[in-house]
Order: C-alpha cells, then structure tokens, then sequence
C-alpha cells in the first residue's frame, strides 16, 4: 500500500509539469532552444543512468542474469517502437518554428496519452522494487518530461488551441500515467513475479527514449560552437551521475 500512494503521489506530480509550458510564454524561441538542448542532455543521461544503475541492476539481483532479462529489456524497446510507429508521432523536444511545423495536435495529444500512460506504468514498476529506485525513477521521468511537455505546449499553440486549452488538454493527458500505474500494480498483485518481467521491460523503455528520441534530437539541433557541444555533453554525464549518487540513498 505504501508503494501504491508513493506511486500515485509521483504520477500525480509528473503530471503536473504539463503545465511548465506556460512559464515560456515570455521567453524568445532561441532562448527556449538553448535552456532545452541542456535539459535534453541531462534527460538522456538521466533514463539511461536509471536504466543501468538502479532497474536493471535490481532485475539481475532478483532473477540472476538469464534470457528472460534480455528478452523484457528488448521487449520494452521494441513496445515502444511499436506504439511510435502505431501513432506515426515521434516525442518533440524543441518548440515549433515556420520550418519545424507540427499540424497534428489532436494525433500528438493521443501520442501524448500513450506515452504518458508508459510512464505510469514505469514509476509503477520501480515502486514495486523499492522506494528509493521509485523515487529515482520519478526524477528521471520528471527530467524527461519537462522538455518534452514544453514542445507538447507549443505544437499544440501552433496547431490551434488557446493558451487555456492547450494547457487543460495537455494536462488530462498527463493523467493518463495514473491509468498506467494502477493497471501495472493490479497486474503485480495479481500475476506472481510480474516484477521479473516488469522492471527489464521498463529499463528497454528508457533505454528507447534516450537513444532513440533524445540524442538524435541533440544531433538534429547540433551546433559547430564547440563549448555548446562541450557543455551538453557535461549535462549528459551530469544526468548519469545524478542517477549513480541516488544510489547511496537506497
């Protein structure tokens, strides 16, 4: 039960940040391109830090490591290959330009849910292991979805919605991870050694997100200026180490 409203009060917060696209409303595009880039780098450094230094270390420790890992890491990849591909909508970091115009709001709004809906599923996960790999799960989600929530906002300006419903449309899709958090913790309950396969599979979750969203949106938005690459490649580390030092919490 203590898992369950640990679980409930993360999601619960996660979604909150569907509102952080309001604050950028005063702020110029280059600014918000530059502020993101950074938040991206440590995003990417983030999950794959809480991929390989808490979820996967603790799926190991439980069930040694056999093909069962191997096989629910690579399922969580390809499931989320499977749902973009489905959707045809890929996660958007950056806010829209004249050249970068995202038309679909309503397609991104479901993607959103989806995606959403995953995370629940994941913060779930890492509660049924201990609270602490919760806790640091729910950073590396929050890290993830705050440049993502910021680009949501902004395609959905750009694709015609108010300021007041695209913050009200993004929000009610952020609730989808509380769907996605009690559907994992019944299934836990119900289904012995559900965790065995749960936890792998939201590693391959993360693991997807960073290598597959994350980095080649830092590459597609790369700039020459060598300190700017320095810099998001610090943040990069930085997101890793956050993960590693979280450790010593558990």
């Amino acid at each position: 039960m203590e898992a369950f409203l640990y679980g409930l009060l993360s999601v619960l917060i996660v979604s909150l940040i569907a509102f952080t696209g309001i604050f950028t409303l005063s702020l110029k595009e280059k600014s918000i391109r530059k502020f993101l880039l950074y938040f991206v780098s440590f995003a990417a450094g983030a999950l794959l830090g809480d991929a390989f230094f808490h979820l996967l270390p603790e799926a190991i420790e439980e069930a040694g490591l056999t093909v069962i890992i191997s096989i629910s890491i690579l399922f969580g990849i390809i499931f989320s290959f499977i749902v973009e591909a489905f959707i045809h909508w890929r996660h958007c970091h950056i806010p829209t330009t004249k050249v970068h115009i995202h038309p679909f709001a309503i397609l991104n709004l479901i993607g959103d849910g989806i995606h959403n809906f995953l995370d629940g599923i994941i913060i779930a996960t890492s509660y049924l292991v201990s609270i602490p790999v919760g806790i640091a799960t729910t950073l590396a989600v929050i890290f993830h979805e705050i440049p993502q929530e910021i680009g949501d906002f902004a395609i959905l300006l750009q694709g015609g919605f108010s300021k007041g419903k695209a913050l009200l449309f993004n929000f009610l899709t952020a609730l989808t991870s509380v769907l996605g958090l009690i559907i994992t913790f019944l299934l836990a309950k119900n289904i012995e050694g559900a965790t065995i396969f749960l936890v792998p599979f939201a590693a391959g979750g993360f693991i997807y997100i960073a290598c597959s969203d994350l980095i080649p949106e830092l590459h597609k938005n790369a700039e020459s200026n060598g300190r700017k690459a320095f810099l998001r490649l610090i943040f990069f580390i930085l997101g890793m180490l956050i993960m590693y030092f979280l450790l010593f919490l558990e």
